[in-house]
C-alpha cells in the first residue's frame, strides 16, 4: 500500500498530532523534515541548535524512519512525494506569512492532494473574532472570547505504520553540528512531557513567581511549543480552570494565540507598524551593538542580553525590560530590536517576538502605548529583589550585595571589575522619548 508523506514543520511529536492521525488513518505513513536553506541561514546559533535538537530527538523516536532532507521545501516535498509514491501529502497548517506563501508553492508543485489538519494553536487563528468577524485588537477581550469558544480534546495520534524516507546524509550531518554548539536544555517529545509534569504541581507559584527571572518559576514550555514538541492544547487539557493558577497559565497561552490571531489577520504587522505612530527614530549600529552583547551599563538590560546570547532564551519579564530600553532609551526602530531576539532566540515565534515589540514600543495592541517606559533600575530592584539574577549573568557585578548590584555607580568599588559606565542617562531619554512621541 502505497503511503502518506507526512511533512513536519512546527509539530515535531507524535501525540496529539491531527496530521499524524488523518494520514494515519489513509494507511503507512512517511514522515519528512526539510531544512530550509533560508530559513536556516536566517537563524542565529541558539535557534538553529534547537531545531536540529528536536529534529534528531523525533527522528530517534520514530527509530530513525524521520526522513531529512536539505534544500527550498518547493523543490523537496514534491520530489520527495514522486520518489516514494505518495497518496497525498499531509501537514499541520500554517499561518504565518511566510510559512503561508512557501506552503501555497509546495502545494502548487504536488501532483497529488494536498491535505491540512489541526494548527499550532489551540483555537486556529481566525476563529476567535468579534461578532462581525473582525479581528480583537485589546487582549481581555479576546481573551474572554477564547476561553468561551473553548478547543477539542487532545487527537488520538497513536502509534502508526512508519515507513522510512531516506535522508541527505549532508542534512543530518548539519543536524548533528548544530545540536551541539551551544549547551541547550533537553529537546523532544519526552522532555516537553517531563517538564509540563514538574510544570504542573507548582502552577500556584507559578502564578505568582513568572515575572522573577532570579527564580525558577517560568514553564520554560515556549520553546517546546515553538517547534511542536508539545502542543497547548495537551496542556489545556490537564488544567482546572476554576483553579486560579491554572487559569493565570491558560491565560499565558491565551497571550500566545491572540498575537497568532494578529498576525493571521493583519499578515504586514509582522514587521510593520499595528498602530502607526510618527516619530523620529535613531540608526546606531554601536548602540545596538552595545545592547546586543550586553554592555548598557543598566544591569538588568546586560543580564537579559547576555543570557540571550549564552542561552538562546531569556525571561519574560526582562524581555520587556531591554525591548523598553532599546526602543524608549536608545529610540531604535522595534523591528530592528525585534529581528535579533527572534534570530536568537530558542521559541523565536514571528507573532509572539514582533507583537510584543509592538506592545513595547507603543505601535501594538497596548491599552497604555508611549508613555509607558520602563526604568530598568527600578524594574531590576522590583523583579529581582535580592540581585541573584543579575550576579548570574554579569559576573562583573558578582562582588556587589543585594539591590546594590542595580546602581554599581552608588558603589565605591561597583566598577571594580570592568563593569562598562551607562551608555546614556535614563532620565533624559526618557524625557526625550515622550518629546518624539508626542511629535515635539
Amino acid at each position: 500500500m502505497s503511503p502518506s508523506l507526512l511533512w513536519l514543520r512546527r509539530d515535531l511529536r507524535r501525540a496529539d498530532h491531527p496530521a499524524l492521525a488523518e494520514a494515519s488513518a489513509a494507511g503507512p505513513v512517511a514522515p519528512l523534515f526539510v531544512v530550509d536553506p533560508v530559513l536556516w541561514a536566517s537563524s542565529g546559533v541558539p535557534r538553529r541548535a534547537w531545531v536540529a535538537a528536536t529534529v534528531l530527538a523525533l527522528r530517534e523516536d520514530w527509530g530513525g524512519a524521520l526522513g531529512v532532507r536539505l534544500g527550498k521545501a518547493g523543490d523537496v516535498v514534491p520530489q520527495v512525494a514522486a520518489e516514494i509514491g505518495a497518496t497525498a501529502v499531509h501537514v499541520t497548517g500554517e499561518t504565518t506569512p511566510y510559512g503561508t506563501a512557501r506552503d501555497a508553492v509546495v502545494r502548487s508543485r504536488l501532483e497529488v492532494p494536498w491535505i491540512e489538519t489541526g494548527s499550532a494553536y489551540a483555537v486556529t487563528p481566525g476563529r476567535v473574532g468579534r461578532s462581525d468577524g473582525s479581528a480583537y485588537r485589546v487582549f481581555g477581550a479576546f481573551a474572554r472570547a477564547w476561553f468561551e469558544h473553548g478547543w477539542p480534546s487532545p487527537a488520538e495520534s497513536g502509534p502508526a505504520k512508519v515507513l522510512e524516507v531516506g535522508s541527505d546524509p549532508a542534512a543530518l550531518d548539519l543536524l548533528h553540528r548544530a545540536a551541539t554548539e551551544v549547551t541547550l536544555p533537553a529537546a523532544g517529545e519526552a522532555s516537553a512531557w517531563r517538564r509540563w509534569a514538574e510544570v504542573l504541581p507548582r502552577l500556584e507559584e507559578y502564578a505568582d513567581q513568572r515575572d522573577r527571572p532570579d527564580l525558577d518559576g517560568t514553564s520554560m514550555l515556549s520553546p517546546h511549543l515553538k517547534v511542536g514538541s508539545i502542543h497547548p492544547r495537551s496542556l489545556l487539557a490537564d488544567l482546572d480552570l476554576s483553579n486560579h493558577g491554572h487559569r493565570v497559565f491558560a491565560t499565558e497561552l491565551a497571550w500566545r494565540e491572540f498575537y497568532a490571531d494578529l498576525l493571521h489577520r493583519a499578515p504586514t504587522s509582522a514587521w510593520a507598524d499595528l498602530r502607526p505612530l510618527s516619530m523620529q527614530h535613531d540608526d546606531s549600529p554601536d548602540a545596538r551593538d552595545l545592547w546586543q552583547r550586553g554592555h548598557t551599563g543598566y544591569p538588568i538590560v546586560d543580564a537579559g542580553m547576555r543570557q540571550l546570547a549564552e542561552t538562546g532564551w531569556m525571561h519574560n519579564r526582562v524581555r520587556m525590560i531591554t525591548a523598553s530600553f532599546f526602543c524608549k532609551d536608545l529610540h531604535e526602530w522595534w523591528p530592528r530590536g525585534a529581528r535579533w531576539f527572534l534570530n536568537q532566540l530558542i521559541d523565536g515565534d514571528v507573532a509572539s517576538n514582533s507583537h510584543g515589540w509592538q506592545w513595547t514600543a507603543g505601535t501594538g495592541t497596548d491599552a497604555a502605548p508611549y508613555f509607558r517606559i520602563f526604568n530598568p533600575v527600578l524594574q531590576g530592584k522590583r523583579f529581582d529583589p535580592h540581585g541573584d539574577y543579575v550576579r548570574r549573568w554579569v559576573p562583573e557585578l558578582a562582588h556587589l550585595s543585594g539591590a546594590t548590584v542595580h546602581e554599581p555607580w552608588r558603589s565605591p568599588d561597583g566598577y571594580a571589575h570592568g563593569y562598562p559606565q551607562r551608555m546614556v542617562d535614563h532620565a533624559a531619554e526618557r524625557a526625550e522619548s515622550l518629546r518624539r512621541y508626542r511629535g515635539e
